[in-house]
């Protein structure tokens, strides 16, 4: 895989090389660096993992999720892809999974690409919590939007690229994405987290 730092193209890693002779030792330093800057210029840093945080076979490599949010001291919402199936064990098993250091700082759920009765997840949403003590925060609706993907693996030919051409038709996209995202997430609770 190609590896970015700062934006910009470091170089060409096979995984062994990545997760031996990178990650915890260089990669980390810059991730850290990279935070501590952030911090000391911004009010609110948002941070966005990569996969999942409980994958335990690589968690001691794994510096974009729990790792970096520790370093952060911040509060984790969790993200679950429910038109895959399985989300709810997901969580579950995410939970199970993650070393206690982290599970102190996953402070809600989200479900994103529901399609159907939001009425049919509540008694899901219930038992959850009792499980895992921690709250889900909404339900993000399947929608037919078209931005581009920000993961080669999910790329669509028929979907826009990233382009000066396209910036117009991106932000109505986006905005459109904001609207039906505040409408369906307790806006109020997360805001509530940042304080």
């Amino acid at each position: 895989s190609i590896v970015y730092l700062n934006g910009k193209r470091f170089k060409k890693m096979h995984a062994q090389e990545y997760y031996e002779k990178f990650v915890n030792t260089e990669g980390m330093k810059i991730a850290s660096k990279s935070l501590k800057t952030l911090q000391k210029n911004f009010d609110l840093v948002i941070m966005e993992g990569a996969g999942s945080p409980a994958e335990i076979n690589l968690q001691k490599y794994d510096i974009a999720n729990m790792k970096i949010a520790k370093k952060a001291n911040a509060d984790v919402l969790l993200v679950t892809d429910i038109d895959r199936g399985g989300s709810f064990a997901s969580l579950v098993g995410t939970m199970n999974l993650i070393d206690e250091k982290y599970q102190k700082l996953v402070k809600g759920f989200i479900f994103n690409k529901f399609r159907g009765d939001i009425d049919v997840l509540k008694p899901g949403f219930k038992k959850l919590k009792n499980i895992t003590k921690i709250p889900t925060f909404g339900t993000i609706p399947l929608m037919p939007l078209n931005l581009p993907e920000e993961d080669s693996l999910n790329a669509k030919p028929k979907h826009i690229t990233w382009s000066k051409k396209n910036i117009s038709k991106i932000d109505g996209e986006l905005n459109k994405l904001s609207k039906i995202v505040e409408s369906n997430i307790d806006v109020n609770s997360i805001e509530k987290m940042l304080q």
